[in-house]
């Protein structure tokens, strides 16, 4: 999969393409749908697939005071939509400069001149250009002249990817992590950079991972304790998370840490990726350290059982 970060780069040939336009967040199963019409479609006039998103998030830069949560970042975006076969994938950053671009010109400068669609892929109340003036209509219109063709997303369709991405995001808010991974199709993750704590886990016996995540506007699932897959450097590993405050330490903050089982290495500084299974429990406070490191024990047999009948 090529990634495309810069739209004028003078290298950039495409023949026959078939694009669509959108977010994407979450790449979720009525996303995929869409990832796969395009492909078909690629293949049937010989060309290549090609997905425009936008970097930032449309809506940090139109409404910067709204609480934007996202459940992919960029790099976890590009990994998702190479796994699902795109062919190309084209970052356009968003700046109010964009936003204030006629319809026209927006279809004829970054559409046409650059990516030399055969077929446009949308939505049907898909909506472009400064005021979100132009609509499916206008660029049918458009294709009529600048020599492309327009093929409509559903209502039902579309609707399907708007109730599929509230209620993933509902599952996550309420820690059901499973349900939403079954809504996107695969496990919901977090990745970040292992970060020094007061390293309390390692004097009872479950040294943790401190996690920094990479994008603060990620979303991040409801506290408590869950069953989990890392990978790290490369390695994979099982594991317990816990996201929280850390009560019975009279932490005060909000902390992600995972315990790897069967693993005890120095990775401070390095990149973890986690795939979140199965939330175990609520985070608790425990009356002193002794109870605590039982209900440890607990949740490691538990998270350990619930990762092999995962696999």
């Amino acid at each position: 999969m090529r990634i495309i970060r810069d739209i004028h780069q003078s290298e950039l040939e495409l023949s026959n393409s078939v694009l669509t336009i959108g977010t994407y967040d979450g790449v979720h199963k009525g996303h995929q749908s869409i990832i796969e019409r395009i492909n078909e479609r690629a293949k049937e006039l010989g060309g290549e697939s090609v997905l425009i998103t936008f970097h930032p998030h449309p809506r940090m830069v139109v409404n910067t005071e709204q609480n934007l949560e996202l459940l992919n970042t960029l790099e976890e975006k590009f990994r998702l939509l190479q796994q699902f076969g795109v062919d190309n994938v084209v970052v356009i950053p968003f700046t109010r400069a964009l936003s204030q671009l006629s319809p026209k010109h927006f279809v004829k400068q970054i559409l046409v001149d650059k990516l030399n669609p055969s077929l446009i892929v949308i939505g049907y109340d898909h909506r472009f250009g400064k005021n979100r003036e132009g609509d499916i209509h206008m660029l049918a219109d458009l294709g009529t002249a600048f020599q492309f063709k327009v093929e409509e997303i559903s209502k039902q369709d579309l609707d399907d990817i708007t109730i599929s991405s509230t209620q993933i995001r509902k599952a996550l808010r309420a820690g059901e992590v499973k349900k939403a991974g079954d809504l996107l199709g695969y496990p919901y993750g977090l990745e970040g950079i292992v970060v020094k704590g007061k390293q309390l886990g390692r004097k009872i016996g479950y040294p943790t991972a401190n996690i920094s995540i990479l994008d603060r506007h990620k979303l991040i699932p409801k506290n408590g304790v869950y069953a989990v897959r890392a990978q790290v450097n490369s390695t994979h590993y099982k594991g317990m998370l816990n996201i929280g405050v850390r009560p019975t330490v009279g932490g005060k903050s909000k902390t992600i840490e995972v315990h790897l089982f069967d693993m005890d290495n120095d990775i401070y500084g390095d990149e973890i990726r986690l795939s979140l299974i199965k939330r175990i429990r609520d985070e608790q406070h425990f009356p002193d350290l002794n109870a605590l490191i039982l209900q440890l024990k607990e949740d490691q047999l538990n998270a350990q059982e619930i990762l092999h009948t995962d696999n």
